[in-house]
């Protein structure tokens, strides 16, 4: 596995070796040791698999408490994943790093604790497996705007049309108004 920075000290993507031939391929995921040198010592609690059609936007997700780290990827299809840091005394707080994440490349995005996270999906279909490092908790998860000005995220939109959204995601808040973290 290579890990390769993002802008964002801590957000990570992760690029698989691939081995494979006319029979087929195999590759590593998720080699704790390996994370935990090259991302971070954490411990994985929850495995969550989504599907969406093109044009979805999930997120900007995070939870006020019980914070989760996310190890991302595309298992079908192709979708762009955000992080935006929530850490108050980072220096990237209110910065974003995205990646496109497709079943083809097989790139995974590291996400750490205290960052927002949203996808959009670019492909007919896409299915999206990550790793949590907490549980998710309902009663604690906020939504931020895909479109807040100051996080000025790049969304590649499909054919410039807007993204379809989630009743949540149509209410979500500005970045200024979302909880930050110490």
């Amino acid at each position: 596995m290579e890990y390769i920075k993002t802008k964002i000290p801590g957000v990570m993507l992760l690029k698989p070796k691939i081995f494979g031939d006319e029979r087929g391929f195999f590759l590593e995921t998720y080699r704790k040791n390996q994370f935990i040198e090259e991302c971070s010592k954490v411990t994985f609690v929850q495995d969550n698999h989504s599907g969406s059609k093109q044009g979805i936007l999930r997120g900007l997700h995070y939870q006020v408490q019980h914070p989760q780290g996310k190890l991302i990827r595309a298992v079908v299809g192709e979708i762009f994943d955000v992080a935006i840091d929530l850490r108050k005394k980072s220096p990237t707080f209110g910065q974003w790093a995205g990646a496109i994440l497709t079943s083809q490349n097989r790139y995974q995005l590291w996400i750490p604790p205290h960052f927002a996270h949203g996808f959009y999906v670019i492909s007919e279909w896409a299915e999206v497996f990550y790793k949590a490092t907490d549980y998710y908790a309902p009663e604690y998860e906020r939504s931020i705007v895909w479109n807040d000005p100051v996080l000025g995220i790049d969304w590649p939109l499909v054919d410039g049309k807007l993204p379809s959204l989630s009743e949540k995601d149509q209410n979500g808040i500005l970045f200024q108004n979302a909880t930050h973290f110490e």
